[in-house]
């Protein structure tokens, strides 16, 4: 199992704090998102992604704003990371004409192109093959970029997993796969559904790298991501990165949640990212707690304006249905 070199030292003071307000920016849109999906003010289905913004944060922190990622159903703090605007993403989550996808999207298909966001998809393990696509033509443009491709512990079951890798493999392809292993596929734990300890174990099968990091520590996932990327960029191929962390709430509204105890779910909340570098930032005086809260609030007001926006955006026109649909 390859062990990261530390890339933290690349890591300013200003960096760190953007990835703290990142974190509470996906945080505090995803508390407001989940107090609306419980109104019925936002229909469809919505999977949060509350308690596991350092993946997302820390990940996008280590690529460039001219390189893509891919997202999953649980795509909100992706997209957030990427560069997302936060009005739009809550403009479509309402269905209004105003946001990404014109209101016609919904919560698993938001994308932003111009950002390097090529998409959400509801599908598991769907944005596998796409995100592949994307890194054969990086590498045939010789352009440069990478391409970071996230997926659940689940989609990793899924046969298009291993077409994917295997080929992004022997093509030496651009790409950094990152399995956010949040223990549970809806309500299948991975205990049950893997007969391997770390989900990065099969890069071994696919002769690349293969790396386990704390999902909830965003250094941590910026350091493996960071040397990831130089692998990509030297043309030396993909690697395939597990980042062990945990969703607080359901997979989504439906879900009772009773295949794991509240036991379980508390001892989570004690490693909440937001708070563990919070803590660190403090530790290495680079925040204080009045910085904190005055960042929090900073946000929390920003989202205010993104709900006011949603709010006051119009639908679109009926006459506009068939617009944007391909069949």
């Amino acid at each position: 199992m390859a062990v990261t070199k530390p890339a933290e030292k690349t890591l300013t003071r200003e960096k760190k704090l953007e990835m703290l307000r990142t974190m509470l920016r996906i945080r505090h849109f995803e508390s407001r998102v989940d107090e609306f999906f419980q109104r019925g003010m936002v229909r469809g289905t919505t999977h949060l992604y509350i308690g596991e913004e350092a993946t997302a944060t820390g990940a996008c922190a280590a690529i460039e704003p001219t390189d893509y990622i891919t997202s999953t159903h649980r795509g909100h703090g992706h997209c957030i990371a990427k560069g997302g605007e936060l009005p739009k993403m809550m403009a479509e989550l309402f269905g209004k004409e105003t946001g990404y996808c014109r209101g016609k999207g919904g919560s698993m298909h938001i994308a932003d192109v111009d950002a390097g966001n090529l998409g959400a998809n509801g599908v598991v393990g769907g944005g596998l093959a796409i995100a592949t696509g994307a890194a054969l033509a990086c590498a045939m443009r010789k352009d440069g970029r990478v391409v970071l491709c996230f997926f659940g512990d689940g989609a990793t079951n899924q046969g298009v997993f291993h077409e994917a890798v295997n080929l992004a493999s022997v093509w030496k392809l651009p790409i950094i796969y990152i399995c956010e292993n949040n223990q549970y596929a809806i309500s299948t734990s991975v205990k049950t559904a893997f007969n391997i300890e770390n989900i990065a174990d099969r890069s071994v099968s696919y002769g690349i790298p293969g790396v386990i990091v704390d999902g909830n520590d965003a250094t941590s996932v910026y350091d493996a991501v960071f040397e990831a990327v130089k692998r990509c960029r030297q043309g030396e191929g993909p690697t395939l990165i597990e980042c062990k962390t945990y969703r607080w709430r359901g997979h989504s509204k439906s879900d009772i949640q009773i295949y794991r105890t509240k036991e379980e779910v508390e001892e989570w909340k004690k490693k909440c990212p937001i708070q563990r570098f919070k803590k660190r930032l403090i530790q290495e005086n680079l925040l204080t707690e009045e910085e904190f809260e005055a960042m929090d609030k900073e946000v929390e007001e920003a989202v205010e304006e993104a709900v006011k926006f949603a709010l006051d955006s119009p639908y679109p026109e009926e006459e506009e249905l068939f617009e944007d649909v391909y069949a």
